[in-house]
């Protein structure tokens, strides 16, 4: 009768007389493919890897319990070309003369027997010594090569039979190809074998199920599962075949299969069962504690390993279980992770067998990580023991406490914290407030901030990142509060502070500094003392790229922009919160992640150029919720309601222009800017006296509110006020007012002109702020003048400087966009990518998605992301906008 390896489909094994060395029958099961149940999955891509085997002379399928080798192994032998010999080893196969016996009998179980020149073994402690080179010379005589599958290889566990397996490979030449299924790695040269390009490798990453692969298993376990709910078990168990196997039995007998897949508790489960049976219980006590303790880390390495058993033998213990592929990953530099369905179990496990240990071994854990230098998971495990002393103390004493204000972790952080109760240490103290003062109620915060600054009042050793933390929180909260005074305190408190702290600790987080002086530059903004705000935000956004400053950076970048706003430079203020709109792309932050006041900014200048579709976009991307922050919340009151105004909503400008935050002290701008909308909404609903008596809280300190006030008193027909408040404007010394503020002033004083009769002085002065306008846009100044402007402006010299941008169309309602282009403004720090701009180009030339598609050989979905991201980084929501953006930026 033909061996196994001659038929394609299941094997009939030949009858196998005689005995092994120790006079015992030959088991034939042990020569027979296993048998693959119905719901074996074939998976093409390992099969097709597979048959190199018969390239190579030495194949390794090796993985860990249940990875599915031996199966694997089988299907592909089924169907391989003869002759294949199959032996499944057990323990007693060590035996040199048991082993050698086995395989012997297993060629001639395939039909590939040897010639009785090759001794079978008398003994099972020993083999002739000529056995070896004459098996080895019988198979190199071969013409066709015979295929030896030794599964479980793993149990031969003696030196000499891994030698002389190795002899007989090394010198059977083309005549033998070997395959070995394993959980371990073997004794033989596998480096010079994987060297000379002669060895075929599948290992425990290739074993394991894609998600495709696994929703196509549980379908043959007559489960319909989607892929994303495929993704999150294979993400579970690693794509670990048993594992998956089991779950899908499990579920099959569930009431609601699809929950239990994603719910299973993996502590109480068949999976559990399989995994202490194959791999905890066969392991010695003292390794069974290990594993144990070691579940509750993510990660782990000998001397973390040590510290949680208080032994010194991880590092042997810890290197033989992976070896054993037992279910331990390395990492890579001593580091291990175990499976995390395995460390599930093991935690399970560690709950029942030790109660009460686990809390005490994230305390050490966390200690030892203290020591190391590994802050984030120190932190974790201090967290997860409960120890907050331990956990703050570490936090603070690293002078870490800015990563719960910012970086990309600070969300992480604020979630670790937010169980925290109860009274503690002053760093204590100084988390809770922190984590109170970065939420939605800062004012929660402030008691624990006072507390901290008592208790660590005075000059006591071993407190200077302590005594620095708080003052960055008072700072901050000062910020918060609107005291721009006590804020110039506490960062003058901490700028002395940071003298007594090692310099290497400040080196190590930039973002101390970064974030005292965006504080500072914040309360001074509000105080409306904008060049000192100035200079200080200035100097954190021209620190260098790091993801632990990228937060304030753009904060100062969007408080820079806001102030050139303010200041009536409305293409300065764009450029600048462009610039941070694209720097916040560039490092992967969720929009509008740290832009809020850069796409107020924006809005405000699209109000200005009335651009009122754009504005309410960019209006709506900021969330109307957040920290409350005095300087946002004014500039989105003042967004809001001047956006408003220039719809015609009047009564709801007023409502929206109150910024509804309590502060210690008024901001002059932030006041005056509320009472302009108010004046103007009496004045637009023909309330004249209301509207000047509104504009007694406006600051003439402020250049761009009192030229705003004028234009008020000269609608009013009060033409001396709005010429005296012209008259007493002083221009900031640096740099002046900008357009936005000489437009109006130029108008105003045309207006006035016009009134008295002056008509060439009015000529003139329209004709100069339309000069200033067109550089920057500038619409609504002239849509808010009034009816005396529009004779004016149908004059030769200003209808040809108003066409194109300004005219023609009603002064309200600008139309087409006929006539020559006017001078572009000024570059805006815009990135596009390569491919976006090819998109844009061709959206230039009115084609299609589908069209652009196929110029470019990309899907239509491609096209549409690269779309996407264009309107995002041009601040826009529709193509014709996204086009005249572009060309204003010289981007087309």
């Amino acid at each position: 009768m033909s061996g196994a390896c001659e038929n394609a489909g299941e094997p009939v094994v030949a009858p196998v007389p005689g005995a092994d060395p120790l006079g015992d029958p030959f088991l034939r099961t042990r020569f027979a493919l296993p048998a693959r149940p119905p719901t074996f999955l074939r998976r093409q891509r390992l099969t097709h890897h597979l048959d190199r085997a018969l390239r190579t002379p030495l194949t390794l399928v090796n993985g860990p319990a249940g990875a599915g080798k031996t199966l694997l192994a089988a299907d592909w032998a089924a169907t391989a070309p003869p002759p294949v010999a199959w032996l499944t080893v057990e323990a007693g196969d060590s035996r040199p003369g048991v082993f050698w016996a086995y395989v012997l009998q297993a060629l001639r179980a395939c039909g590939a027997p040897v010639s009785d020149t090759v001794r079978a073994p008398a003994e099972a402690a020993a083999t002739d010594r000529g056995m070896p080179a004459a098996l080895a010379a019988e198979l190199s005589e071969r013409d066709r090569p015979v295929v030896l599958v030794l599964d479980e290889y793993d149990r031969v566990t003696a030196p000499v039979v891994a030698e002389q397996l190795g002899f007989v490979l090394g010198h059977a030449g083309h005549g033998l190809r070997l395959v070995l299924v394993t959980r371990t790695e073997p004794l033989l040269p596998l480096h010079r074998y994987r060297a000379a390009g002669e060895l075929t490798e599948i290992r425990a990453a290739e074993l394991a199920f894609t998600p495709e692969e696994a929703a196509a298993l549980l379908e043959l376990h007559g489960l319909a599962l989607p892929l994303h709910a495929a993704r999150a078990l294979v993400d579970r168990t690693r794509g670990w075949a048993a594992g998956l196997r089991l779950s899908a039995l499990a579920a099959r007998e569930s009431a609601d299969p699809d929950l239990y897949l994603k719910e299973f508790e993996a502590g109480r489960s068949t999976v559990a069962d399989f995994l202490l049976a194959e791999v905890l219980n066969a392991r010695p006590a003292t390794t069974q504690d290990l594993l144990l303790r070691v579940s509750v880390l993510e990660r782990f390495c000998p001397g973390l390993a040590d510290a949680l058993t208080g032994r010194t033998d991880a590092g042997a213990v810890l290197a033989g279980l992976h070896r054993d592929n037992a279910f331990i990953v390395h990492l890579g530099h001593s580091w291990y992770q175990l499976h995390p369905l395995f460390g599930e179990i093991l935690r399970a496990h560690l709950r029942e067998r030790l109660p009460g240990l686990e809390p005490e071994l994230h305390r050490r854990a966390a200690r030892w990580l203290r020591r190391s230098g590994s802050l984030p998971e120190a932190l974790a495990h201090g967290a997860a023991a409960g120890d907050w002393d331990l956990t703050t103390g570490a936090l603070v004493a690293d002078l870490a406490i800015g990563q719960l204000l910012t970086g990309l972790h600070a969300d992480e952080l604020t979630r670790l914290f937010s169980s925290m109760e109860g009274d503690g240490s002053p760093a204590t103290d100084l988390v809770r407030a922190a984590r109170d003062l970065s939420g939605p109620d800062p004012g929660r915060g402030l008691p624990h901030l006072r507390r901290a600054g008592r208790r660590l009042a005075g000059d006591v050793p071993g407190t200077a990142a302590a005594r620095l933390s708080c003052a960055l929180l008072e700072t901050l909260a000062a910020r918060l509060t609107g005291c721009p005074r006590q804020a110039e305190t506490a960062a003058g408190t901490a700028d002395r502070l940071c003298r007594d702290v090692p310099a290497q600790l400040l080196d190590k987080h930039p973002e101390i500094r970064a974030l005292l002086l965006t504080h500072l530059g914040s309360a001074r903004l509000w105080a409306g003392r904008f060049e000192d705000a100035r200079a200080v935000l200035t100097a954190v956004a021209d620190l260098c790229d790091g993801s632990a400053t990228v937060l304030p950076r753009l904060e100062s970048m969007g408080h820079l922009a806001l102030i050139d706003y303010l200041n009536g430079w409305p293409g300065r203020a764009e450029r600048k919160a462009l610039a941070a709109v694209s720097e916040a792309e560039r490092a992967g932050l969720p929009q509008p992640s740290g832009c809020a006041v850069a796409r107020l900014v924006l809005a405000a200048v699209a109000v200005e150029r009335d651009e009122l579709d754009r504005a309410q976009a960019l209006l709506d991307a900021v969330p109307p919720h957040g920290t409350p922050d005095p300087v946002p919340a004014a500039g989105r009151a003042l967004v809001t309601a001047r956006l408003l105004l220039a719809r015609g909503r009047a009564r709801a400008a007023v409502r929206a222009a109150d910024p509804d935050v309590r502060t210690a002290v008024a901001s002059p701008w932030a006041t005056s800017r509320e009472a302009l909308v108010r004046s103007a909404a009496h004045l637009a609903e023909g309330r004249p006296e209301e509207a000047t008596a509104a504009l007694r809280r406006v600051s003439a300190e402020q250049p761009a509110c009192a030229v705003e006030a004028a234009a008020i008193q000269l609608a009013a027909g009060r033409d001396g006020a709005a010429l005296d408040l012209l008259d007493g404007v002083h221009p900031h010394p640096r740099g002046g007012t900008g357009p936005a503020v000489s437009v109006r002033a130029a108008l105003v004083r045309a207006g006035s002109a016009a009134g008295a009769g002056d008509a060439a002085t009015a000529r003139r002065l329209v004709a100069q702020a339309l000069l200033d306008a067109r550089r920057e846009r500038l619409r609504r100044p002239f849509l808010d003048a009034g009816a005396w402007l529009r004779p004016l402006l149908a004059t030769a010299p200003a209808r040809e400087l108003a066409a194109g941008w300004l005219t023609p169309g009603a002064p309200g309602r600008p139309g087409s966009r006929s006539g020559p282009e006017p001078p572009p403004p000024a570059l805006a720090a815009v990135e596009l990518s390569g491919r976006e701009r090819d998109v844009l180009e061709r959206l230039a030339r009115m084609m299609s998605a589908e069209e652009i598609a196929a110029d470019l050989y990309v899907s239509v979905n491609t096209v549409k992301t690269h779309l996407k991201s264009v309107y995002r980084k041009l601040a826009v929501n529709r193509r014709g906008d996204a086009v005249r953006r572009a060309r204003d930026l010289r981007l087309l």
